[in-house]
């Protein structure tokens, strides 16, 4: 069969992999044409469009943006066209997936959406278009399948968190001895996490790097996003004692002893790995004044979403600053602050399941476009 998928960000290129994999098992002669990145182009298939330049955050950057987002929906609508795939499959990328979405299934495209548009935090009003224009909804969070089919009457199928898989898969492997790598000493090493597009790395790197000066006895490393160039990272490295390791962040989370993550899959990721965190979100200000009037979460980290339970401190705009930051930051170095989170973080993998969520999403791909 001929599968066109479209992600549009880091942590979709990821699971956009894995899923891949999985097709390939199953459809050995899959034909896969696809937007994403550097892990998706691995995994096999022809890469239409990166997701870099894709990845436009915030409500001004959008706006900023418009003509070149509208410009990659009309060049994606004759893309597929061209290629006349069996369905299309959406990873997250709600913004732009769902205007396809509405396209592809006025021309009968059987239209599969693995990781749901997060709705339950905000533009709920658009379970009309999912009703009307996805065929099938893939979910990864076991409180999404309630919020579906209990409050919307929409039936989804719970696949498992493939995050899981992700991880599993890298410690199935063996690698190279970090430390020796990036000739790093035996001091702990504290991750640093910034986010993956060029806007959170820039508000956010300085912000986390206040901290080094207080604690010396340990190493900070600073995970550079797959997406960016090395070369963007120097600016806020000059004259600080810090590592930097680029497109490595399992192999520098499966030894730090803390972290600093900016708010979204990374936050998850780390808790995956049993690494205590403070999570940090700063955003433009115009930006962050419109989310909060229209989002109604209580929480910004997936972590403390899932477990609906302040799990992980959580940082944002106005506290999102070099007090606070170093405030929070020694409870989870040494303690019983860390400790707590350590058991809460037990329970989080206990309720995500285990393996096979890409495996699965595969087989329900295949099996609901041959109906």
């Amino acid at each position: 069969m001929k599968y066109y998928i479209i992600a549009g960000e880091a942590s979709g290129d990821l699971h956009g992999s894995n899923l891949m994999k999985a097709i390939y098992e199953k459809d050995p002669h899959a034909e896969i044409r696809f937007w994403g990145g550097d892990l998706m182009e691995k995994a096999g298939g022809t890469l239409v469009k990166h997701y870099k330049d894709l990845a436009f955050m915030g409500f001004v950057e959008v706006l900023q943006n418009l003509k070149t987002i509208l410009r990659n929906i009309s060049f994606c609508k004759k893309d597929i066209s061209e290629f006349k795939p069996d369905m299309l499959i959406f990873i997250d990328y709600p913004g732009f997936n769902m205007r396809i979405a509405k396209w592809a299934k006025e021309l009968g495209i059987p239209t599969h959406y693995y990781i749901s548009p997060q709705i339950w935090a905000w533009k709920e009003n658009r379970i009309k278009a999912i009703k009307r224009d996805v065929d099938y909804m893939y979910v990864i969070l076991p409180f999404e399948k309630d919020f579906y089919e209990k409050k919307h009457n929409y039936s989804v199928t719970f696949v498992g968190h493939p995050l899981i898989d992700a991880i599993e898969a890298y410690r199935d492997v063996e690698h190279p001895d970090f430390r020796k790598k990036h000739n790093l000493d035996d001091r702990p090493i504290i991750a640093l996490l910034p986010g993956s597009r060029k806007q959170e790395i820039s508000r956010l790197l300085s912000e986390m790097l206040t901290v080094i000066h207080h604690y010396p006895q340990y190493q900070f490393v600073i995970a550079g996003a797959p997406g960016q160039e090395a070369s963007f990272y120097e600016q806020f490295m000059k004259d600080k004692n810090i590592s930097f390791v680029f497109n490595e962040t399992y192999a520098l989370l499966n030894i730090a002893h803390a972290a600093l993550v900016t708010s979204g899959t990374a936050t998850l990721e780390t808790a995956l790995f049993r690494v205590p965190q403070v999570v940090l979100y700063k955003g433009n200000r115009l930006s962050y004044e419109i989310a909060k009037r229209i989002i109604t979460l209580k929480y910004i980290s997936l972590v403390n979403l899932i477990m609906d339970d302040d799990v992980v401190v959580e940082l944002i705009q106005g506290d999102c600053n070099a007090k606070r930051i170093e405030e929070e930051f020694k409870k989870i170095v040494k303690g019983e602050k860390r400790d707590k989170l350590l058991l809460k973080y037990d329970k989080l993998i206990r309720k995500l399941g285990g393996r096979g969520a890409s495996m699965h999403t595969a087989d329900e791909i295949i099996k609901n476009t041959k109906k």
